[in-house]
């Protein structure tokens, strides 16, 4: 199923429901909260905005997976499914980020999981394995790449439109965030990371990381 309706349908029951309270308050005359749920309805609209975006041609490319600033670039081990050294980037969403995330290379779902955890401000080190967490592992022609979707204080849903098996291509929709996040990701560790931190990224768009091919390291 396609997800590039220009405002994400899970946003909608929040922009129905404020609206609806704007109706109510007006009818009744109660003209400033109507106007603070008409500044909400607004925001659900912006918030939940999907806009389409121009994926950088090359296989090799990994793009990143949301919009928002670059938190951390590090080397950690990861047990889950790399299993061994990998290059984790963490990308911080604001509530002002669009966040849909989008998958950073093609490949196969092969790994699924969503961990139960605390809604800790997504900024903050410990997120990684406290807050609640979705991960989705790609089988790639590179090796393995893990996407981790992560709550925040705001954040209270993570939304996961594939399931084991899908094949996804470089810069698709495979779900969101609800409200203010973090979005991790973790590469083979030969990889040459091409992000900072600091630096501001867009899902799908950005190149942040290129696969070292045999060609390459010759």
């Amino acid at each position: 199923m396609q997800h590039n309706e220009i405002i994400a349908r899970e946003g909608w029951i929040f922009i129905i429901i404020a609206l609806a309270i704007v109706a109510v308050l007006a009818v009744f005359h109660f003209y400033i909260p109507a106007l603070i749920f008409a500044a909400l309805t607004l925001f659900c609209i912006f918030f939940f905005r999907n806009p389409e975006r121009i994926i950088p041609e090359g296989d090799e490319m990994v793009v990143s997976p949301a919009d928002g600033k670059v938190m951390d670039v590090t080397t950690v081990n990861e047990g889950l499914f790399i299993k061994g050294n990998a290059k984790r980037v963490r990308i911080f969403l604001s509530l002002f980020n669009v966040h849909i995330n989008r998958a950073p290379v093609s490949g196969k779902v092969g790994f699924i999981k969503q961990v139960a955890g605390k809604f800790l401000p997504a900024y903050k080190d410990e997120v990684s394995f406290k807050n609640q967490r979705n991960y989705i592992g790609l089988e790639t022609d590179f090796g393995r790449v893990l996407v981790v979707q992560i709550t925040g204080l705001v954040a209270r849903r993570l939304v996961c439109w594939v399931e084991s098996g899908n094949v996804l291509q470089r810069g698709e929709r495979f779900g969101l965030i609800r409200f203010g996040s973090c979005t991790e990701i973790y590469l083979p560790v030969e990889t040459e990371i091409l992000v900072k931190i600091g630096d501001s990224v867009k899902g799908g768009e950005s190149v942040i990381a290129k696969f070292i091919s045999d060609i390459d390291s010759n």
